[in-house]
């Protein structure tokens, strides 16, 4: 397993992404199949308008909070970004 680099999250989640949430998101241990997974599952969330069945502990979950934390704060979705 190889660290996450901080253009590989911005590879996946785009520009928009600033190096302290870059840096959050590296912190958490996942790799980029992982942010990859992560990044679908709140995109297929919020193109169902619902959530999916709960997610185990672990680098996934943390990281798919981190990411709605920042499409309710309208980093991602309405506001530009690449979740559709």
């Amino acid at each position: 397993m190889s660290e996450l680099s901080e253009d590989e999250v911005v590879a996946v989640l785009g520009p928009r992404i600033s190096d302290a949430l870059a840096a959050e998101i590296i912190a958490t241990g996942i790799t980029k199949e992982e942010l990859v997974t992560a990044y679908n599952r709140v995109v297929s969330d919020r193109k169902s308008h619902s959530a999916g069945p709960p997610l185990e502990p672990g680098h996934i979950g943390r990281v798919v909070g981190i990411l709605e934390r920042l499409r309710s704060q309208g980093i991602f979705g309405e506001a530009g970004s690449r979740l559709e």
